[in-house]
């Protein structure tokens, strides 16, 4: 029977941030091995993700995550090069743009005194200065807006995804394809895993990073994670007409777009009734139709004449209890560790998670951020951490 040290479930940008930061980390000595079910990530939903990283959060925990997040990612070259190859990622800081009504204002305001005290430098801008900064947008029935000109943008999922692979195998780290069918416990305490190629595992700790799959890991430990599988789609279109300095902007219906190259890609999440869990890639033109494309064209007037080019589908790991990702030890463990529930944040939180997770193997506690409101325990004291601006 083999035996690593740590084992990682999920071989995603989580699961693969958590291996690059324990592999760097001169206090740990162990080995580390990653269990990817599918290493061509063809269905994951890191590389079907918009690769958005953004500051304006109205929780105190995920704008530090997201600072770091930005800031690991402009300097990927020094953390993730392998011998004389670079990490390959591109950060578009363009900013990200929330819009507001006369009812949302009193939100921006609230969150942005926040944001600056954890030093962001968003922008509250009237509505002559939207016109004046985004001549394309149309303005009249705006109160204003949130601008996050610094450390605010998107990055290409699939390379950063790819650079944290590398970069830890590069530092011996095992990537095993297959999948794990069960958790071998003693007690209270994790022994190791099941695979289905019908071999074993034994380990020192287990890391539960497999995105929508993190419930069925989870009750394999007897744990109930409130994390569902929910399908969100990404359309992309082309504009005629040429806009220019287009950050990744927030209508108040909470329709998004950004520029993708020389198109434009679109998105929003439904409403919770309208919200089941899924698991398929079937495509619904639904909601562009019926939602999206009148609210572009009502909020860009330019977009009034728009093609659309393509869509795609993929998947959020749902946090059905207040959208935030649930880290730390598992109730009850003191070597299981959870990583679930990113609701859409995964991608430009996992440097940080990562690395918050190779404190924990390490140390037993968190050395930089202090993660420990996003612990397990909120679920059973109903202490929901609701986070205000959710995309």
């Amino acid at each position: 029977m083999q035996r690593f040290d740590v084992v990682i479930v999920g071989g995603g940008v989580i699961g693969s941030s958590a291996a690059y930061f324990l592999s760097a980390n001169s206090d740990f000595k162990g080995s580390v091995a990653v269990i990817e079910k599918d290493p061509t990530y063809a269905e994951a939903a890191t590389p079907r993700s918009a690769g958005g990283v953004r500051l304006q959060f109205s929780t105190a925990e995920n704008v530090l995550i997201s600072a770091f997040g930005a800031a690991f990612i402009k300097s990927a070259d020094e953390y993730l090069s392998v011998g004389n190859e670079g990490a390959g990622i591109e950060f578009r800081e363009q900013g990200y743009l929330f819009l507001a009504t006369g009812a949302g204002l009193k939100t921006l305001l609230t969150n942005q005194r926040l944001q600056h005290e954890l030093g962001a430098a968003t922008q509250l801008l009237n509505p002559p200065e939207l016109q004046d900064n985004f001549p394309w947008l149309n303005t009249a029935d705006l109160a204003g807006g949130s601008f996050g000109p610094v450390n605010e943008g998107w990055t290409d999922p699939y390379s950063l995804l790819q650079a944290f692979k590398r970069k830890a195998r590069s530092q011996g780290v095992t990537y095993l394809n297959d999948t794990v069918t069960g958790i071998v416990q003693e007690g209270h305490h994790v022994t190791g895993v099941a695979l289905a190629s019908g071999e074993s595992i034994a380990c020192g700790h287990v890391i539960n990073a497999a995105g929508i799959k993190g419930r069925t890991i989870a009750a394999m430990a007897g744990i109930d994670l409130p994390v569902f599988p929910r399908k969100r789609f990404i359309y992309v279109f082309d504009c005629r007409d040429e806009i220019e300095r287009v950050p990744l902007t927030i209508d108040p219906t909470g329709v998004w777009f950004r520029p993708e190259g020389p198109q434009f890609i679109a998105g929003v999440s439904p409403e919770e009734h309208d919200d089941p869990d899924n698991e398929d890639f079937e495509l619904d033109y639904r909601l562009f139709e019926e939602l999206i494309w009148p609210t572009l064209a009502h909020r860009v007037p330019a977009f009034e004449a728009i093609k659309l080019v393509r869509a795609w589908a993929g998947h959020y790991d749902y946090n059905a209890f207040d959208q935030n990702v649930i880290v730390g030890f598992a109730p009850g463990f003191d070597n299981l560790l959870l990583a679930n529930g990113f609701s859409g944040h995964g991608l430009q939180q996992s440097p940080a998670i990562g690395r918050a997770l190779s404190e924990l193997v390490t140390f037993g506690q968190y050395r930089t951020l202090d993660l420990r409101r996003f612990g397990y325990d909120r679920l059973a004291t109903g202490a929901a951490l609701k986070e205000v601006n959710v995309v």
